[in-house]
């Protein structure tokens, strides 16, 4: 088992026992994860439940456009198809209700002991610059330095931009280039000259050191904290 269904609260048997055995056996392979440092994609995956079990502690209609239907008719010629509602409002929000209530203070006890990984994390990562960095920033290279690590991973970066409504998100897309064998009296800056040298895409490519001062799993740990510090270091920069 691995995440947790999107509607796994309302998809299959609706018993409490059930819920509860699937519930903590998600909960488990989280804390197993998080035990070993792993913090992604659990984190947010388990942020992703929480909140979608207070939109339904506080919405009873969302409960309804999640659950499933059953069809009662199908009427072809008009394109309609009739459902009828499983269970009984009675029945289905007491259930809901005794399945949150257990639920929910789990996840949020889980989330904290994610949250205080990061944080660990984090203090021990440092982001700076290599060389002058040019006015645009928003592409480039960054060298991944783990000081448990023999060798530094070199990566390109993009940074992209969406936005919502109300909202403006930055993202970054990432290319993993090569391996760069640490040696003593080699500098970051002449690793950059000779990725300019053998890549000529930039001429003169924005390139950041991030250091990490913590042994983690780089995959479930180090790259998403790492890429997302990035994003907020050339967040403050263009401000």
């Amino acid at each position: 088992m691995e995440l947790l269904e999107q509607n796994w609260l309302t998809k299959g048997l609706m018993d409490f026992e059930y819920k509860k055995y699937i519930l903590l056996a998600y909960l488990q392979k989280v804390k197993q994860n998080f035990n070993d440092l792993k913090l992604y994609p659990f984190l947010s995956d388990l942020a992703f439940h929480h909140k979608n079990l207070m939109q339904l502690k506080s919405n009873k209609s969302l409960i309804y456009q999640n659950f499933p239907k059953e069809i009662t008719k199908a009427e072809f010629k008009k394109l309609k198809i009739h459902y009828k509602k499983l269970v009984e409002d009675d029945q289905l929000m007491e259930l809901i209700e005794q399945i949150l209530t257990f639920a929910m203070p789990k996840m949020e006890g889980l989330i904290e002991e994610g949250k205080d990984i990061y944080e660990n994390v984090e203090e021990n990562v440092s982001i700076e610059s290599v060389g002058i960095t040019p006015l645009y920033n928003q592409e480039g290279y960054f060298f991944l330095n783990q000081t448990f690590e023999e060798e530094t991973k070199i990566f390109q970066y993009q940074i992209t931009v969406f936005e919502s409504a109300n909202e403006k998100y930055r993202g970054i897309n990432t290319i993993f280039i090569k391996d760069v064998r640490n040696k003593i009296g080699k500098t970051f800056e002449q690793i950059k000259l000779e990725l300019v040298k053998d890549r000529q895409d930039f001429p003169n490519p924005a390139t950041f050191l991030i250091n990490v001062d913590i042994s983690c799993p780089l995959e479930e740990t180090v790259m998403p904290i790492a890429k997302r510090l990035l994003v907020k270091h050339l967040s403050l920069e263009a401000a």
